[in-house]
């Protein structure tokens, strides 16, 4: 089993990544099945994920593929989320 620092939970993770302004924007982004991990719909805001895992999220105006590569304790400023992901969008 993974240490707690090697996971996270999904809305967590991608508030802390800044690609939503509330967790809770997060959670309703999932359960409404607009991301998806590693392929496969997603519809709990508590699925863990982790580092090498690749997220789709369908946002309002485009579509963004983001490769896992960090996690973070706290949300911190725009500059400072670029060593949690990759991005794989075009």
């Amino acid at each position: 089993m993974d240490a707690p620092a090697e996971r996270q939970r999904l809305d967590r993770w991608i508030w802390h990544a800044r690609v939503v302004r509330t967790r809770a924007s997060a959670a309703a982004l999932i359960r409404a099945g607009h991301v998806r991990l590693d392929g496969a719909r997603v519809t709990s805001p508590a699925q863990m994920v982790r580092k090498g895992q690749v997220l789709t999220i369908s946002l309002d105006s485009r579509t963004r593929l983001l490769r896992i590569v960090g996690f973070a304790e706290r949300r911190g400023d725009a500059t400072s989320v670029s060593v949690l992901f990759d991005e794989i969008t075009d």
